[in-house]
């Protein structure tokens, strides 16, 4: 499990005039590996600290995102002065994160696709979900109400914590490993499913066989215990100004504590990788016999 964790010693978002090019670890990463930073901070302006206060968000809401369509501000508090601050911040942040990508992933740069950016101020401790929206359970994200159609889910995390508290994190098992063990007990969808939750709103458009499987699979792991107690797992802690990226439709976590992140999705096609062949598309494709899109 150690091997989960790839070690980076990159101190800068963006390359500086000069730089060699990146090796590229677009082959790490699509195998399942955790690129940590632990010398890549994101710096909040002199201004932007008074952010870091739960009170600035909807307390309603699980975060304070910017949307990829429309650059539209969600889950902030009332006052305009504060939504503005925020929106400035997750769109500073945004501008690194892809910067970061572009420096990092070159087989990616024209085919990557910015997702939601996201300001998190709450505590994970504390919040009382559903089992299947508890993220302290290990899991790969899949959306009920959003259909991925196989596309990718690749993030970028930094801990801007003020308090010294670390982003505690546990990694599971390798998705190939997870999956096999559950996909031949994984009944297929009911004819007509996809077309029925589509026509009536409940799915943003429809879902395919692979949606289907995804979101067995993540319900499947959050609702065993004894699996989430006995399988194969690392514990991470990821201190105030550290920095991860991963692909979280790929490897299994979950999130323990911690309060004060920025996360940022980039989204991919599988035929945009280097490797597509390792992706959670073409894993469970070989393992059903069939194709799932």
């Amino acid at each position: 499990m150690q091997d989960t964790i790839l070690r980076l010693d990159d101190d800068r978002w963006e390359a500086a005039p000069g730089d060699a090019p990146a090796p590229g670890y677009e082959a790490a990463v699509e195998r399942g590996q955790v690129l940590w930073f632990p010398n890549l901070r994101f710096e909040f302006l002199p201004d932007e600290q008074r952010l870091l206060d739960p009170a600035v968000g909807d307390a309603k809401a699980k975060n304070i995102s910017l949307r990829a369509d429309g650059d539209q501000l969600r889950g902030a508090g009332p006052d305009p002065r504060d939504r503005d601050a925020l929106k400035a911040l997750v769109l500073r942040w945004r501008r690194q994160a892809m910067a970061l990508a572009d420096r990092l992933f070159p087989h990616y740069r024209g085919r990557a696709k910015i997702g939601n950016a996201s300001f998190r101020p709450y505590a994970v401790e504390g919040r009382q979900r559903s089992w299947r929206q508890d993220d302290s359970r290990l899991h790969v994200d899949a959306f009920p109400s959003n259909p991925s159609r196989g596309q990718r889910l690749l993030r970028v995390f930094t801990n801007v914590n003020p308090h010294g508290q670390p982003r505690v994190w546990r990694v599971g098992e390798p998705f190939e490993d997870f999956a096999r063990r559950h996909v031949e007990r994984i009944p297929r969808p009911l004819p007509g499913s996809a077309w029925a939750l589509d026509t009536l709103g409940i799915t943003k458009r429809r879902r395919s066989e692979y949606d289907h499987y995804m979101l067995q699979l993540h319900d499947r792991a959050k609702a065993d215990l004894a699996w989430q107690r006995d399988s194969p797992q690392l514990t991470v802690e990821f201190a105030p100004g550290q920095t991860w990226v991963v692909f979280s439709d790929q490897v299994l976590h979950a999130v323990m504590s911690g309060q004060f992140m920025l996360e940022m999705t980039i989204l991919l096609q599988p035929e945009d990788l280097a490797t597509p062949q390792t992706s959670p598309l073409h894993v469970l494709q070989r393992l059903t016999g069939r194709a799932l899109l």
